[in-house]
């Protein structure tokens, strides 16, 4: 199942080229394991303070909140009161903005988390875009068995994770206090509306 490959047109040439052909749950629930691998792989260009290496030409304000292990990429920018921790891997060009958490999560070139959005043990392409206040959930709180199952091209597949987000495509956009439920597929250029909801743990004709 080559997912994550379908959807982001450049992970085979990422520094997690490794992994393709991986579901993207499997990377999300092994992302310490996964971003301390890839820690010491870095050239001198990164400021490295324990597990948390920051590249040269990033910005991280004063009040970030980086919990290794944890990698920023050149050219990022992570605002004040932002909370990276469990696992995160920032590729470059990224922003976190004020008030924004990411956790457990990979981040392609490119991406943006406006301010006060929550993504959660997620894989995000390129380009891709969320509006304030949108959030990526990761656990399915409200089911009495919490492990995550969505419905892809007309058939179900399970996940065997209880913290799972999504996988969103290259140049995606998510409006302002959206939700995107746990367990999703965002294809490529997906235009996600500003406060709906995006649940793909039913088949849309049952919505």
């Amino acid at each position: 199942m080559e997912l994550i490959d379908e959807h982001i047109a450049e992970f085979r040439n990422s520094a997690l080229r490794d992994f393709s052909g991986s579901p993207p749950w499997e990377l999300t629930s092994s992302s310490t394991a996964i971003v301390e691998r890839l820690l010491g792989g870095l050239g001198v260009d990164y400021a490295v303070n324990g597990n948390v290496a920051c590249h040269l030409t990033s910005t991280i304000e004063e009040g970030a909140i980086l919990k290794g292990p944890a990698i920023v990429g050149p050219k990022c920018f992570i605002g004040s009161g932002t909370l990276v921790r469990g696992g995160c891997w920032l590729e470059g060009n990224c922003i976190l903005g004020p008030g924004a958490e990411l956790k457990s999560s990979f981040v392609f070139g490119g991406s943006k988390l406006a301010h006060f959005n929550f993504v959660g043990d997620s894989i995000l392409g390129r380009g891709v875009n969320l509006e304030a206040g949108s959030i990526i959930a990761n656990y399915r709180n409200e089911w009495a068995d919490p492990t995550i199952s969505f419905v892809y091209r007309g058939k179900r597949i399970g996940t065997g994770a209880e913290k799972f987000g999504a996988l969103v495509g290259d140049r995606t956009r998510i409006g302002a206090n959206a939700v995107i439920a746990p367990g999703a597929v965002l294809a490529p250029d997906t235009i996600v509306k500003r406060l709906s909801l995006v649940d793909q743990a039913v088949p849309t004709s049952s919505a």
